[in-house]
């Protein structure tokens, strides 16, 4: 590997176990933004059901891979000597981090199309950190209510407008591209992440559709988490399902609930193996392990 290579790796880990300090989960990046570490299972022949997300217990399953844990961050950086940068998994505790995404590569002005959303919606874009893209883009930190999950999108909010949410990650500050490095605006560095204006917020999540009803679960915040998985939907499933999870695990609740999520799961037109798997990805990422 060339010496600037090995410089740019070198930075990027310190950068990104800076990072987790600050209990923000991360993952090596490739030059290409791209998640260093290829699927374990890339090799292997097509099979039915869902993807795997890191229940082998190998790295390379991508976001899933995210952690705070800094001997957890050393060896993924070590399974990727080729990363250049990382990346910051969003939607997870304790910042459930929003990124929004100002792209400058489709020749529209998002800057503007965001102050115009701004304005139409009676919302004030709060100070917050600023990462600044090699491409002139911007990419501004905010932070969601921990009951809500933000789902990731490109363009819907408006042309040059994308958003990092629940499944998705940002390029962290200090990362070096194919295009250059990723830095902190001025005068943004020490500023903590905004939390996300009410108006903007309610455009960033579709509105829940009419709910089934919830199988029984323990508990008033069991049968909220429930109600949550039931409500979602189309392409939110497997994201809320996963949220749930994580919120399951987080207050002790995770084997109780693992049915009723899963069965709340099924309603909504996942499979019970594919239901079990995320719920299973989770525990993990939440420093648990189903029993």
């Amino acid at each position: 590997m060339a010496t600037t290579d090995r410089q740019a790796t070198a930075l990027a880990l310190a950068h990104a176990l800076s990072a987790a300090e600050r209990g923000l989960a991360v993952i090596p990046l490739s030059r290409t933004k791209l998640p260093a570490l290829r699927s374990p299972h890339r090799d292997e022949p097509a099979r039915g059901g869902p993807p795997c997300h890191g229940a082998c217990g190998r790295p390379g399953h991508g976001v899933y891979d995210a952690t705070t844990d800094p001997g957890r961050v050393r060896a993924l950086f070590a399974a990727a000597p080729w990363a250049t940068g990382y990346g910051i998994a969003c939607g997870l505790p304790p910042y459930h981090l929003i990124g929004v995404d100002l792209d400058t590569k489709s020749g529209t002005d998002s800057a503007a199309a965001l102050r115009e959303l701004a304005l139409r919606h009676l919302f004030t874009i709060p100070e917050t950190v600023v990462v600044l893209t090699p491409s002139g883009g911007r990419h501004l930190w905010l932070t969601g209510p921990p009951d809500t999950v933000v789902p990731n999108s490109a363009g819907r909010l408006a042309p040059g407008i994308d958003i990092r949410g629940a499944g998705g990650y940002l390029v962290g500050p200090g990362s070096r591209t194919e295009h250059g490095v990723y830095t902190v605006a001025p005068g943004t560095a020490r500023l903590p992440p905004a939390p996300c204006p009410p108006a903007l917020l309610r455009l960033l999540v579709p509105p829940p559709r009419p709910s089934h009803p919830a199988p029984t679960a323990p508990g008033d915040q069991g049968h909220g988490l429930v109600h949550f998985v039931l409500s979602a939907h189309e392409g939110q499933r497997n994201t809320r399902l996963f949220w749930a999870a994580c919120r399951a695990y987080e207050n002790g609740l995770g084997p109780a609930l693992a049915d009723a999520l899963t069965e709340a799961a099924r309603t909504t037109g996942l499979s019970e193996r594919e239901a079990r798997a995320t719920i299973a990805s989770a525990a993990r990422m939440t420093g648990h392990r189903d029993r």
